[in-house]
């Protein structure tokens, strides 16, 4: 037993989706079709919000942030997982496996903060429109989009470190299609309930924190829109926001079920099938949420389009 707790790990074994070879090549064209679409679809925001002046407001900077976030969240996964679905041997060193789970577990903690600042946003806009402009200035939508992307990538370096220190007595296969911190921690051959703990508060800071900011700026906002007399006014303000929620409910959901509860409960192999939804699934529906239910970016679409 001395001789295997010993054993020093060089390399994890990312299981994937799948073992059947038949089942990866169907996954590889449907995830690279989904890669495109994210690519594509996050890009096109990006552009269309640089060169059109009338997107130069706060919502629309940060929803670039939020595209430019997402680009980078699924390049942290996707490529990786496409090459391996079309590999024999699966393997990722230390090293890469430390990376991958640092940068996307930042990213993804990034995009929580940003999305109740997101909520903010509309919150402000909805309920306190003349002075919408002096409160989202100009300095505030950078110190904001700023702090998200600071808190993001310092806070995941504490339970990145603790899924790298507990002791794997040489368990070296990861049940993901990439290093994610939950699975890296399940391998520890102790007692890691301390370790769970430490997730599951920080996991309360990360997700329930902003998800808290987030009903409040909303139940607010319905507040607001609902003494809108104009049936329309309440009309355009509801679809500015349920875009917004859409994003909202399918992201926290899913990371909610992936890092809210005790790894004891988890049945095996759910947790990666769960991780698509807000790895791969989010990534590639917030562009096509907020530009085909988006009159804005829609208009300065067909603009680009017509030069």
């Amino acid at each position: 037993m001395s001789q295997k707790n010993s054993t020093v790990i060089t390399e994890f074994i990312l299981l994937g989706l799948s073992s059947d070879p038949k089942t990866q090549v169907i996954l590889f064209f449907v995830f690279l079709l989904v890669y495109m679409i994210i690519l594509f679809g996050n890009i096109s925001i990006i552009i269309l919000i640089l060169i059109d002046v009338s997107l130069h407001t706060p919502m629309y900077f940060f929803l670039f942030n939020l595209s430019f976030l997402d680009l980078c969240y699924s390049f942290s996964t996707v490529p990786r997982m496409l090459k391996d679905l079309m590999s024999v041997k699966k393997t990722i060193s230390y090293a890469e496996c430390a990376t991958q789970m640092y940068i996307s577990s930042s990213l993804g903690e990034t995009e929580c903060f940003l999305l109740a600042v997101m909520a903010y946003d509309r919150y402000v806009a909805i309920c306190y429109p003349l002075h919408y402009t002096t409160i989202m200035s100009k300095r505030v939508c950078i110190r904001l989009a700023f702090g998200t992307w600071i808190c993001g990538f310092l806070l995941s370096i504490s339970h990145v470190t603790l899924a790298l220190i507990v002791n794997r007595c040489g368990n070296n296969e990861i049940n993901n299609f990439f290093c994610e911190m939950p699975e890296v921690l399940s391998l520890g051959c102790e007692n890691i309930l301390f370790f769970e703990f430490i997730v599951f508060v920080e996991g309360v800071i990360v997700l329930m924190i902003p998800v808290t900011c987030i009903v409040i700026s909303y139940s607010k906002i319905i507040s607001c829109i609902l003494k809108i007399k104009s049936a329309a006014g309440q009309w355009k303000a509801f679809s500015t926001c349920s875009s917004h929620m859409m994003v909202v409910t399918m992201f926290y959901g899913s990371a909610m079920a992936a890092y809210m509860k005790p790894r004891s409960i988890s049945a095996a192999g759910t947790d990666k099938f769960i991780a698509i939804f807000y790895v791969v699934i989010t990534p590639m529906l917030n562009p096509l949420i907020y530009s085909l239910r988006n009159n804005d970016v829609k208009a300065a679409f067909l603009k680009c389009k017509m030069r």
